[in-house]
C-alpha cells in the first residue's frame, strides 16, 4: 500500500467533511463585488392595470338625427291652412232619438228586434226618413259594378256617418238590376244640399221624403232593414250595404 498517497486522500476527505458541518457565514458585500451591485426583487406587474391600458374606450353611440320633413308644396299648403269642414246636420235639434244607440242596437241584434227599436225610438219631428231611388238603373250591367257604386257614395259621405243610417239595396241580377236606398238622417230637409262635399252623388238618384205613419214605409223600413223584398218590377232582393 502507498502510504502517502493514502494520507492525502483522508486528508482531502476530512476536509470535505468539515466543510459540510461548518456553516459559511453570508457576507452580503462579497455578494455585492461579485455581481456589481445590489440585487433587488423584481416588482410584480399589476396585471388589472396593464389590462386596463389594453382595453380601448368604446365609442358613444351615434345619435339618430331627425330626418328633415318634406316640405309642402303650394297646393298642399293652401289644403293645409283650410278649416276643417264640420257637419252641418249638427247644426240642427238633436231631439230624442239616439243614432248611435240605434246603431248598436241594430249591429248587434236580429231584424226582428231592431225594427220594432226603430220605431220605438224614432223622433219623427226632429229626424226624417227619405227613399233614393238611382236614375239610370238601365246602364247596370254587372252586379259587383253596380255595389261598387253603392261603396263610393258612402265613401264620399263619410262625415256625413255621424247623423245618418242608410241601407242601399241592390236588386235583381247582371244586365237587370236596380238600386235604392232608405235613409234616415237628423232634420227634415233633403240633407245632401246642406254641404257641397255631399253632393258629388245625390243627384242620380230621385228622393223621396216619406210619412213615418204610413202603412207604406213601415214596410219599406222592414224589407230594406231586413234586406228582403221586390223592387217596383218585382225584381228579387240580391245584395245591400249599410250606413252606420
Amino acid at each position: 500500500m502507498n502510504l502517502k498517497k493514502f494520507s492525502t486522500n483522508r486528508i482531502l476527505l476530512s476536509t470535505y467533511f468539515f466543510s459540510l458541518h461548518v456553516p459559511v457565514k453570508f457576507d452580503p458585500s462579497k455578494l455585492k463585488e461579485v455581481t456589481g451591485g445590489s440585487q433587488q426583487p423584481a416588482a410584480k406587474k399589476d396585471d388589472k392595470k396593464d389590462k386596463k391600458k389594453e382595453e380601448k374606450p368604446k365609442a358613444a353611440p351615434k345619435k339618430e338625427e331627425p330626418e328633415p320633413e318634406e316640405e309642402m308644396d303650394a297646393a298642399e299648403a293652401a289644403l293645409a291652412e283650410e278649416p276643417k269642414s264640420k257637419d252641418p246636420l249638427d247644426a240642427l235639434p238633436k231631439g230624442t232619438f239616439n243614432m248611435d244607440d240605434f246603431k248598436r242596437f241594430y249591429s248587434n241584434n236580429d231584424v226582428d228586434k231592431s225594427v220594432p227599436y226603430f220605431w220605438e225610438k224614432f223622433d219623427p219631428e226632429n229626424y226624417s226618413i227619405w227613399i233614393g231611388e238611382y236614375n239610370f238603373n238601365t246602364e247596370l250591367t254587372k252586379v259587383f259594378m253596380s255595389c261598387n257604386l253603392i261603396s263610393g257614395m258612402y265613401q264620399r259621405l263619410d262625415k256625413m256617418r255621424k247623423n245618418a243610417f242608410a241601407s242601399a239595396c241592390l236588386f235583381g241580377e247582371d244586365n237587370n238590376s236596380t238600386i235604392s236606398g232608405l235613409w234616415v238622417w237628423r232634420g227634415q230637409d233633403l240633407a245632401f244640399t246642406l254641404s257641397p262635399d255631399w253632393q258629388v252623388d245625390y243627384e242620380v238618384y230621385t228622393w223621396k221624403k216619406l210619412d213615418p205613419n204610413s202603412p207604406e214605409t213601415k214596410k219599406m223600413v222592414q224589407d230594406y232593414f231586413s234586406w228582403e223584398g221586390t223592387d217596383k218590377e218585382g225584381r228579387k232582393f240580391n245584395q245591400g250595404k249599410i250606413f252606420k
